[in-house]
């Protein structure tokens, strides 16, 4: 099974493998935002451009049920192109998007970044977490920390790949796989206990200075709390041949209802 399944152009039926961890029948953001760059992939394309910062905001949590992303073309220039994209339904945006892509051209490249340490064995204990078994998107990835733990709150460092298709009949690419995987960085680094407290991010920055290529990712994630309700979660991204970019994440957080 996939993520999504195809329904008609621009329109998907999400599938429980979506589900977030604050409510079943809401999706994770992490799909949300790879589905936006699979249609953006498709809107416009030229060869030689390449994704290079993507900008989600959310503005209410996207239901598990069929969803149309809408897309256009903001800025179309020879050497950068701007792109926009919102996801809808039932009538209602839940989330815009914009994106730039920037043009390949031979430059001198910086040393990068080696990745943190090679994808480690999988975890009992981490595939028994609330992260690893208790909501649809947890399940759908395979996750592998090298520092951390989603049982106690800090910093982390885990790699993740997709386990399943993110469209049905489609294949993914690298750029989906990271997509999937950068919004999970408040989750795998928070700070406050999941049981007592809310810590939703209400946007997504990813920013790329290279374009990622293989199936495994990787986050260095770390994430402070201000004193009014506010957080920021700060992603190193690599893959596994180094690094790529980083993600950012602003935080709404509260405490949970009784």
């Amino acid at each position: 099974m996939a993520m999504y399944s195809r329904v008609g152009e621009g329109r998907y039926r999400a599938s429980e493998h979506t589900q977030g961890p604050w409510d079943p029948g809401s999706q994770h953001m992490g799909p949300v935002t790879a589905l936006l760059v699979h249609e953006l992939a498709r809107t416009a394309p030229r060869p030689g451009l390449q994704l290079s910062r993507l900008v989600v905001d959310v503005f209410a949590p996207v239901p598990v049920a069929e969803v149309r992303v809408e897309t256009d073309v903001a800025r179309d220039g020879k050497r950068v192109q701007c792109l926009s994209a919102s996801v809808h339904s039932g009538g209602r945006e839940f989330a815009r998007a914009s994106a730039w892509r920037i043009r390949e051209a031979g430059t001198p490249a910086t040393p990068a970044q080696e990745p943190p340490a090679p994808v480690p064995p999988r975890s009992e204990e981490h595939a028994r977490s609330w992260l690893g078994s208790g909501f649809g998107y947890g399940r759908a990835l395979d996750w592998r920390f090298v520092t951390g733990s989603p049982m106690t709150p800090g910093p982390a460092t885990v790699w993740g790949r997709l386990g399943m298709p993110l469209v049905e009949g489609e294949e993914i690419s690298p750029l989906e796989r990271l997509a999937v995987f950068a919004d999970s960085g408040n989750g795998v680094s928070l700070a406050v206990d999941f049981a007592t407290h809310l810590f939703v991010n209400v946007d997504l920055t990813i920013s790329l200075f290279r374009s990622p290529e293989t199936e495994w990712i990787c986050m260095e994630a770390a994430t402070v709390l201000g004193p009014a309700g506010r957080g920021l979660t700060r992603s190193t991204l690599y893959d596994e041949n180094g690094e790529v970019g980083t993600a950012t994440q602003t935080l709404f957080v509260a405490p949970r209802r009784p």
